[in-house]
């Protein structure tokens, strides 16, 4: 297992130098999406993703994903409204591209919420189908297609995880147990979705707190560690700690909070 950091925790840095960040911790690795300062411009890596990819290949770190959003907001264009997917589908043909063309091993997308007129099991049908749909343009690229159960989303249970998994072959998962902790799950109730991770998150929550310092909440992240490598798991651990308005995440040290995570990970892994 291997560790990387996310643009999305840098906010103030550019992204070459959220890229030397990375580099300066030791770790070398540095997931991708389009928020805040270091983020890239969607629009312009739709319109020429072999420019984009030109671009970020200069920055001499290993890059593992890509965190895709279709709209502007976690309800615009979500997986779970039928109306956006031709859309969709074509704007993610030119993801995939950039994606193999810089080296990534995976993208994730959020699955989608609950829109008018539906429940979870209506939204996770429509998700389904949209999954369904993306996967077949990713796996042929060797890129792998991952979404990220998340607080919000109609997907806020690892058995509906589960169910969504039965239903689109070849999906996997970006796992952040603390989405599941926050609302009140187990540990040991999670880890049932370790065998499905194709990319991980890292930062520490507990019941009705997505994040928060090492010290104060209550995932065990040695015995995380353990179920990921007793299931398989060799890929990316991406530290996640954000300063942002998304459920409360505006208190912590983003800069301690992630060498704190990143030393716990080493000393496990040592």
């Amino acid at each position: 297992m291997k560790l990387s950091l996310t643009t999305w925790s840098l906010r103030g840095l550019t992204l070459d130098e959220a890229a030397g960040f990375s580099r300066v911790l030791g770790i070398g690795a540095l997931d991708l999406g389009y928020f805040y300062k270091p983020g890239l411009d969607r629009e312009a890596l739709i319109a020429d993703p072999d420019g984009m990819a030109e671009r970020v290949l200069k920055l001499g770190v290993a890059l593992p994903n890509l965190y895709h959003l279709f709209g502007g907001s976690l309800s615009d264009r979500n997986l779970a409204d039928p109306r956006h997917r031709a859309q969709n589908e074509a704007d993610f043909r030119q993801v995939v591209h950039f994606a193999r063309s810089a080296g990534l091993g995976s993208v994730f997308v959020l699955p989608g919420v609950v829109n008018p007129g539906q429940d979870r099991a209506a939204a996770l049908v429509e998700s389904a189908e949209s999954l369904r749909r993306l996967v077949a343009i990713a796996a042929p690229e060797g890129i792998q297609l991952t979404i990220e159960p998340h607080v919000h989303s109609y997907l806020e249970s690892p058995t509906l995880v589960l169910d969504l998994l039965d239903r689109v072959p070849g999906l996997e998962l970006v796992l952040d147990y603390a989405h599941f902790v926050c609302l009140g799950y187990r540990q040991e109730e999670i880890d049932v979705l370790a065998p499905h991770a194709a990319h991980v998150h890292l930062r520490q929550a507990r019941m009705g707190v997505l994040q928060c310092k090492l010290s104060l909440g209550t995932l065990n992240f040695p015995a995380m560690l353990g179920t990921l490598r007793a299931a398989g798991y060799d890929g990316y651990l991406a530290i996640e700690y954000v300063h942002q308005d998304y459920m409360d995440g505006l208190h912590d040290d983003v800069l301690t909070e992630t060498i704190d995570m990143r030393d716990c990970v080493r000393e496990w892994l040592a």
